[in-house]
């Protein structure tokens, strides 16, 4: 008689418990950042719109932009911006077969952290 194996599967998974390696970190974060730009798109047109319509909307554009929420939310959209497109180089080069065992995966994560942060820091405090 033939017996069968039975698995022990969870029957609900604690996502505070799941500790994501940092690809899998990265990679999320890279589509967090693009549902961000996508979704705060319509909103910078509006500030690109004011910026260039008229000299009293260009006003209008230097006092919404010159709130510190407004400079806060600018500031994460820098880093979406600079996170999604590192992260998208890294994503092309994977594609590529670059960089697809572990350890390179992993450095390739790494750098793409520090380097879209680094940037986020120098351009945010050089346009601030």
């Amino acid at each position: 008689m033939m017996q069968t194996q039975v698995k022990n599967r969870p029957k609900f998974l604690d996502l505070r418990e799941i500790r994501l390696p940092l690809p899998g970190i990265v990679s999320i974060l890279h589509r967090i950042s693009g549902g961000g730009l996508f979704l705060f798109l319509p909103f910078l047109i509006y500030l690109f719109d004011l910026s260039l319509t008229s000299p009293e909307t260009f006003a209008t554009y230097k006092a919404i932009v010159g709130h510190w929420f407004v400079k806060l939310i600018l500031f994460g959209l820098l880093w979406a911006y600079l996170h999604h497109f590192c992260a998208g180089v890294r994503f092309l080069l994977l594609d590529l077969h670059k960089g697809i065992e572990l350890e390179p995966a992993r450095q390739s994560a790494r750098v793409v952290l520090m380097v879209s942060l680094a940037l986020t820091v120098i351009l945010g405090v050089w346009l601030w």
